[in-house]
């Protein structure tokens, strides 16, 4: 990261509670530890892996930490057999043909250099951000990254440790303002100790119950502070069951909205009934909770 770059950031964020507070602005609680990890990669310029389970806020945590700083959140999203060529840059034959074709009616004579131009570049998240021209660096969120390939993972690796990439065509991309990467992990497998050692690591587990209530509150102000609460113990005794998908927080904030549109004040077996398809995802999971009575669930045993 540049000087002029870490200078300014480092005049807005002086602490980690600094950090935290907009944070809190833009509508993310942030524990200590998640506010101080995120804190040193900002400062640092040293990218950031987010492990836990699904739904506890990994990508949100990049959302917000790009809303509080102000710049552009580019985010890529990883998913089995993805390569480098998507994530990074790819040709436009399209309009490289309507130039060929174009060529061809004027008669102009066009060299295979001629096709492999600035003008003929589509940039893909990693260039993108690359390319960010700043002030402040660009928040790179690399979205599950356990989901790519060992190789996907040695070229990031690579990309990460030089902040720049090479395009045959038009030479080596360096980045001006290295983006701030946040790498983020539902632990499916085990990530290479190479890239490990490149980033700053936390793992965010399930808040506590008064935590969700907070978050509730925030995310969904109708559902009021009592169902807020309700649902947040609930949530804790489904995550218990040790279901298939135990839900997190979007599903206890999607829950607190559904039953929020259906007027209740609080959280009875009879609601949590009509509105158990938003938080359990799965017919095995179902099944468990049902066994397990929703009344004991919503505290009402």
């Amino acid at each position: 990261m540049s000087s002029v770059v870490s200078s300014e950031l480092g005049k807005r964020f002086p602490d980690v509670a600094a950090l935290a507070g907009a944070l809190d602005e833009t509508g993310y609680l942030a524990g200590e530890q998640l506010a101080a990890a995120l804190f040193l990669a900002v400062r640092m310029g040293q990218p950031i892996l987010l492990e836990g389970e699904p739904g506890v806020g990994k990508t949100e945590a990049a959302k917000s930490l790009a809303a509080a700083l102000d710049t552009a959140l580019v985010r890529l999203q990883c998913y089995e057999g993805i390569a480098a060529a998507e994530a990074l840059y790819e040709w436009n034959y399209p309009k490289q043909l309507l130039a060929i074709r174009l060529a061809e009616a004027t008669h102009e004579q066009m060299r295979e250099t001629d096709l492999f131009r600035e003008e003929f570049l589509l940039a893909r998240p990693l260039l993108t951000a690359l390319d960010h021209p700043g002030p402040r660096p660009a928040v790179l969120l690399i979205d599950e990254v356990d989901r790519a390939d060992d190789e996907f993972e040695a070229f990031l690796f690579e990309m990460l440790a030089e902040s720049s990439v090479t395009i045959p065509e038009l030479g080596t991309r360096r980045a001006k303002v290295p983006p701030i990467t946040i790498l983020t992990s539902n632990r499916t497998r085990d990530l290479h100790d190479a890239l490990k050692r490149r980033c700053l690591y936390h793992w965010i587990g399930y808040p506590d119950a008064a935590r969700v209530a907070q978050i509730i509150r925030r995310r969904v102000p109708a559902a009021g502070s009592a169902l807020a609460g309700e649902v947040a113990v609930a949530v804790s005794r489904l995550r218990a069951l040790e279901l298939t998908k135990p839900p997190g927080i979007s599903e206890a904030i999607t829950w607190a909205g559904a039953l929020s549109v259906f007027g209740a004040s609080s959280l009875s077996a009879a609601a949590a009934e009509r509105t158990m398809s938003v938080v359990v995802k799965y017919p095995e999971d179902e099944q468990a909770v049902r066994e397990a009575g929703l009344a004991a669930v919503v505290g009402h045993d």
